[in-house]
Order: structure tokens, then C-alpha cells, then sequence
């Protein structure tokens, strides 16, 4: 076996200098002198591991520069401990025209953003923290494609910014449609946003305005937002044909927003106490399968179909014209659950453009005061099977489109309200949603006819429940 030594040109935060070389593919390495060192000349394969410490890197970075791994060997920079190893300064890794580079296992706290530059694919940031200093705008920017970000800590940012964005090239083209393709975002806990102005500090970003009708069709499940109180927006998407699945918003002001784009999939996500729910601009999105309970902000829903100053955003448009709103044509909202939300079912009358073309059908709406729904524009919205239940008036929505009946919601061990024996929303469904979704939102499958509403009754286990802290960020499974 082939044996090399590098010597190190600079000491890290702790003393040693010397590098150990366990194989041709594997080495550990003592200072960020050696790790470049390392890098410089690693290949597909490699791994290479940064001992424990604390390391201030200088203003040029760590670069990774011409660097590819393989989809089946890639090449792997890790701290010796996952957390052991924590970045300062103004910088950490820089990345131009590598692929298959997976970093594991750092602390990142950093004075700039980590930027995931574009031509720099596959690359994968897995089980790190990322506590940025406030000079740091975004926390991680994504602009390559078929990215992964799993099992990561993004927390405790009160400045504006946003912890996890997805866009395309550093350019400032209004034409340029492209963004990053196919990234992937799985099992991150999102954590103690406290940005306090009104816009600017959600905790991921899927795109911007100017990309929005560009498919980035990227995935987002089972992550763990708490505390996403820098922006009503939790989860902002700002691109087309996007899914949004499995993921749990707990105690934070921000919501799931498909704030613009076309074609986005939002199923099967728990939001629980807090100010917003599920807000929906654009067009052909699928809105099933949702859990949302206990959203209480003064002017909130737990869903919203907006309205537009736009009826659809076209290429080419004006940078005015595309920042407005899309009001909403043809989507789809099934097969959810609103319980004890200020509303359950919302839309809006500050812009003059309607939804046009949209469903509302086979949801569950139980509240104790207030009105359960609150629609002022209707003409553009088919409403059948959904049930109502509770306190609540009933509001805005046409009598055709609902029955009020006993659904039996009961509390079980993870807090959520499930239907018991008898509930009235047992096969109860107005539609076949079978095309649509085949199991409910904790993951058990559904039968013919569905049940109404995100909960298809079963004496069972749930396969899905509310994520708490044990099931995603650094060491989740």
C-alpha cells in the first residue's frame, strides 16, 4: 500500500502538523493548510477527514476546484467527529466546476454565505450545523444541480436572510429562466428564526420571482421546521414543479407558501400551532393530504387560495408584472384536515383578479368560533363533499358543497386528532382521488371510497407522525 505525507504549511486551532495516511484513499489531516493540500489532489473515492478543532479560515476559503467524484465513489471531506469540528472566519468551502463531493460533519460558522455554485453538481451537505454569524446573509445557496441537503441543523439566525436557498446562475438576467435542477432537502430541522421585519428571513427559499416559471422539481420532506419565525413564509416556493411532502411546522409564524410558479405538489405536511398555514398562488398545484391545526395569526387560515394582480405570469414579462401575484387557476385542494384554525378555508379580496377553474372537495373543517370558511370569490371554485363540523358558522361556502356531521376526531398519543369509529367522513369521499394520492397523511393506505379528509380511519400504527427533533438533523437515521 502506497503511502503519502503531507506537511502541513499552516496550524489549525490545535497544534499537530503532521498528516496520517491510513490508505491511498483515505487520509486525516491536521490544519486547513493540509486539507487543501488533500483536496488538491483527491480523486473519486477519496475521503478525507479534518481532525477535531476549531479552524478560522482566511478570506480565499477552502477551495474545491476542478474536483469530481462518481456517483458511486464520491469524494468525501468529513470532521473526525460529526460536530467535532467547527469553521470560522469569513469563509469555509468554495466550490468551482467539481461534482460528488459530499461534506459531512461540521460546525459551519462562518461570516458569508456557502455557496453551491453553479456547474458545481452533486454535491451533498450532510449531517453539519450551520450557526452562521449575522454578517452572513443566507445560510446555504444552492445553484448546482441534483444537490442533496439531508440531516443537517440550520438555527439561531436573527438577521435577515434565509437559512436554505434554491436558485440558478449568479446572474441578474430577468430572462434567464433556469434554476438549480432536482435538488433534494431531507430530514433537516430548521430552527429559532427571529428576524423581525416583514419579509425576508424564511427558513428555505425555493427559487425567486424572476426563475419562478422554470421547473427546479425538487423534493422537500420529512423536515423539521420549529420556531421559523423570521418570515409568514416557513417554506417559500418560488419555482414551478416542486413537491413538498411529510414535512412538520411547529410554534413558528411561517407557513407553506406556493407564492409563484405553476405545478407544485404540497402533501401530507403537519403544521401545528401556529400563525399560517398553506397559502397558494399559480397554477395545477395539489393540495391533499395536509394536517393543519391550530393556526390562530388574526388574519390566518389553514389554507388560503389566494387571489391575483396577475392571471398568469408569461416569459418575458416585466420585473413589475412577475412579482405580482398569479391568482390561482385549476388547483386541486382534497383530502385535507383544518381543525381549530382562525379559518379553515380562506381566500381573499385585497387583489381583484379570482381563482379560476379550482376544487375544493372532500376536506374536513372543524372549528369552535369564528367561520370556518371565508371565500369572497366563488364563481371560479367547485365545491362537493366536504364536512363540517363544530362551533364555528359555517360561512361563506355554498350549501352544495358540504354536509355538517359528527367526524369524531380523537386525540391520539402524538396530539394529532384522528377519526374513531363511526366518524361520519368513513367513506364518505364525493370523488375517486385514487389518480391523485393512495395513502392518507400518516402514511396508511387508503381504500375505496376514501375517507374525507387527511385521515383514512385504521385501528394501525401510522406509518407517519408528527417529526419531533429525534428525527431529523445530524444524527437522525
Amino acid at each position: 500500500m502506497k503511502r503519502r505525507t503531507f506537511l502541513a504549511g499552516a496550524v489549525g486551532a490545535i497544534g499537530a502538523t503532521a498528516v496520517v495516511v491510513r490508505s491511498a484513499e483515505a487520509a486525516t489531516v491536521t490544519s486547513l493548510a493540509a486539507l487543501q493540500s488533500a483536496i488538491n489532489s483527491a480523486t473519486a473515492g477519496s475521503t478525507i477527514t479534518l481532525a477535531n478543532g476549531s479552524y478560522a479560515v482566511g478570506s480565499s476559503g477552502i477551495t474545491i476546484t476542478g474536483r469530481n467524484g462518481t456517483t458511486t465513489s464520491p469524494i468525501t471531506i468529513q470532521a473526525e467527529s460529526r460536530g467535532g469540528v467547527t469553521l470560522t472566519g469569513s469563509k469555509s468551502f468554495v466550490f468551482s466546476k467539481s461534482s460528488n463531493i459530499t461534506i459531512s460533519g461540521f460546525v459551519f460558522k462562518q461570516t458569508s454565505t456557502l455557496d453551491l455554485a453553479a456547474g458545481s453538481n452533486r454535491i451533498r451537505l450532510t449531517r453539519n450545523e450551520f450557526a452562521l454569524g449575522s454578517a452572513a446573509s443566507h445560510s446555504v445557496v444552492v445553484r448546482g444541480d441534483d444537490v442533496k441537503i439531508d440531516r443537517n441543523i440550520f438555527r439561531d439566525k436573527s438577521t435577515v436572510g434565509c437559512y436554505l436557498v434554491i436558485d440558478g446562475p449568479s446572474n441578474n438576467d430577468p430572462q434567464n429562466e433556469t434554476i438549480a435542477q432536482r435538488t433534494y432537502i431531507l430530514r433537516n430541522h430548521f430552527r429559532d428564526h427571529t428576524f423581525s421585519g416583514e419579509n425576508g428571513g424564511e427558513a428555505i427559499r425555493l427559487g425567486v420571482s424572476s426563475r419562478a416559471l422554470a421547473d427546479a422539481d425538487a423534493t422537500v420532506e420529512y423536515n423539521l421546521f420549529e420556531r421559523a419565525n423570521g418570515d409568514p413564509e416557513a417554506i417559500s416556493v418560488k419555482s414551478s414543479g416542486n413537491t413538498i411532502r411529510y414535512n412538520t411546522i411547529r410554534n413558528s409564524l411561517g407557513g407553506i407558501v406556493l407564492r409563484h410558479g405553476n405545478g407544485s405538489r404540497v402533501e401530507s405536511n403537519y403544521i401545528l400551532a401556529g400563525d399560517n398555514g398553506i397559502r397558494i398562488y399559480g397554477n395545477d398545484h395539489l393540495i391533499v393530504n395536509n394536517y393543519v391545526d391550530g393556526v390562530t395569526g388574526s388574519n390566518s387560515a389553514g389554507i388560503v387560495l389566494g387571489s391575483g394582480s396577475e392571471r398568469d405570469h408569461t416569459p418575458g414579462e416585466s420585473e413589475t408584472a412577475r412579482k405580482g401575484n398569479d391568482a390561482p387557476d385549476r388547483v386541486v385542494i382534497v383530502l385535507n384536515t383544518l381543525r381549530n384554525n382562525t379559518k379553515a378555508i380562506a381566500g381573499e379580496s385585497n387583489r381583484t383578479i379570482p381563482p379560476l377553474a379550482c376544487q375544493i372537495r372532500d376536506n374536513l373543517l372543524v372549528g369552535t368560533t369564528g367561520n370556518l370558511t371565508d371565500l369572497p370569490y366563488q364563481s371560479g371554485i367547485t365545491f362537493s363533499g366536504n364536512i363540517l363540523w363544530g362551533a364555528a358558522s359555517n360561512g361563506t361556502i355554498p350549501s352544495s358543497g358540504f354536509t355538517r356531521a359528527d367526524p369524531k376526531l380523537t386525540s391520539t398519543s402524538d396530539g394529532v386528532y384522528r377519526l374513531a369509529s363511526g366518524s361520519a367522513a368513513i367513506n364518505a369521499v364525493s370523488a375517486n382521488h385514487s389518480s391523485r394520492v393512495t395513502d392518507d397523511v400518516d402514511g396508511q393506505a387508503r381504500t375505496a371510497p376514501y375517507d374525507v379528509g387527511a385521515d383514512e380511519y385504521s385501528t394501525a400504527t401510522p406509518t407517519r407522525r408528527p417529526l419531533t427533533a429525534a428525527d431529523v438533523g445530524p444524527n437522525a437515521v
